[in-house]
């Protein structure tokens, strides 16, 4: 692999996308082949809804995004629930002179940086190629220093080019956009999402739907604790979750809880955030049991709010039948909300709305069942489910 000053094709353009999905090639083959298939079918819509004009291919180790536009094609397929990454590449000959000319033009049009490194990998029988990983890294870190003023770096670089050998093709990338990883959207059974619009309801939801599960999202009304801002703040962050899934229905589904609320104000004191929760979870088991979900999913973090203790969820979850998922339940504030904006709900669930106003003046923090219970309303928990019969579906 040799190539002077001047001599490359410093025009040559990325002219598709591999994709990597991880944590699939751990599958079976019959599982791997439904998962992948699944993936290719989503970072299919992704780009589709986004007005990417793309093919995506399916092989048995990547996806091949054939597109006119891979920087674009590369960042929204990086969208997709189960991508590890996706590279905009220029395809080339499984040839160390044809690997040289494609890094030389790469490293030429890109921005300056003042540290690199060549990562290769050959993948195949050794009897295919000869040359191996090492000699594609050795060399093609000479090609790219020898037509940039840059210096190698191994062990942090500013530019990382990517060089992947399979077959009688080499996929060589300048950049390479990190995806979510986790399982593609559909791999799961769906989910009922509880939202409020606060940070952790959208993240918890967005975890859960990064392991493979679609959401159900469900907002319960708090009637005059609420308000329509409270409502608005919700649609406004399952709109931005519905973006990572636009083949799949996340319409936020809306249940009246106002009349809950305001008894539960009158007739509950210190425990009322318990039963109130309760109330919610019934709610989701309501939904789940219409709508063929495995089970509910909560913001909650263990210890974060009064109603919130580890001992206070024992209390809540002894509520419903079904299995309640907490997928922050360890996780710190600080994570929580920069994960928000990473995924961009953060602005919408920022905007305040006061729903505190259903707070008790002294929560409870260590009830037992049977104080929560014997303060509540009997019928509490089949009211709420009952609301379930007037949920109403916020279209698009």
């Amino acid at each position: 692999m040799t190539v002077e000053n001047g001599t490359a094709d410093s025009t040559l353009d990325t002219d598709a996308v591999l994709v990597s999905f991880g944590e699939l090639s751990t599958k079976s083959s019959e599982v791997r082949g439904k998962m992948t298939r699944r993936l290719r079918d989503n970072v299919a819509a992704l780009l589709d809804s986004r007005g990417v004009d793309a093919t995506v291919e399916r092989t048995w180790a990547r996806l091949v995004v054939d597109t006119p536009d891979p920087e674009r094609a590369a960042r929204v397929a990086a969208d997709a629930m189960g991508v590890v990454w996706a590279r905009p590449s220029v395809s080339v000959d499984a040839d160390p002179d044809a690997v040289g000319d494609a890094l030389a033009a790469l490293a030429r049009s890109a921005p300056p940086v003042d540290t690199y490194a060549v990562r290769a990998r050959r993948v195949g029988d050794d009897d295919a190629h000869a040359f191996s990983s090492r000699d594609l890294e050795r060399d093609g870190g000479r090609v790219v220093g020898a037509v940039t003023d840059a210096s190698v770096d191994l062990d942090d670089p500013d530019r990382t080019y990517h060089v992947e050998v399979r077959d009688d093709r080499a996929h060589v990338a300048a950049e390479s956009v990190p995806g979510p990883g986790g399982l593609p959207l559909g791999s799961q059974a769906p989910l009922v999402a509880l939202v409020s619009g606060g940070h952790d309801s959208p993240v918890a939801a967005y975890e859960a739907m990064r392991r493979g599960s679609p959401i159900v999202p469900v907002y319960v009304r708090l009637g005059v604790y609420g308000g329509p801002d409270h409502e608005a703040r919700a649609a406004a962050t399952v709109s931005r979750l519905a973006a990572y899934a636009p083949n799949f229905d996340c319409r936020l589904r809306v249940v009246p809880g106002g009349d809950l609320a305001e008894r539960l104000v009158a007739e509950v004191d210190d425990t009322r955030m318990l039963s109130w929760r309760r109330a919610l979870l019934a709610v989701g088991e309501a939904v789940a049991d219409r709508e063929g979900a495995a089970g509910v999913v909560t913001g909650e973090v263990v210890g974060q709010k009064s109603s919130q203790t580890a001992a206070n969820l024992a209390v809540t979850d002894a509520a419903v039948d079904c299995p309640v998922h907490r997928p922050l339940l360890t996780r710190d504030k600080t994570d929580v909300v920069e994960q928000a904006r990473t995924i961009g709900t953060h602005e919408d669930s920022a905007i305040p709305v006061g729903c505190e106003r259903l707070d008790p003046d002294t929560p409870a923090t260590g009830a037992t069942l049977a104080a929560v219970e014997a303060a509540e309303p009997d019928d509490l928990l089949a009211r709420a489910a009952a609301a379930v019969d007037d949920l109403r579906v916020v279209e698009d």
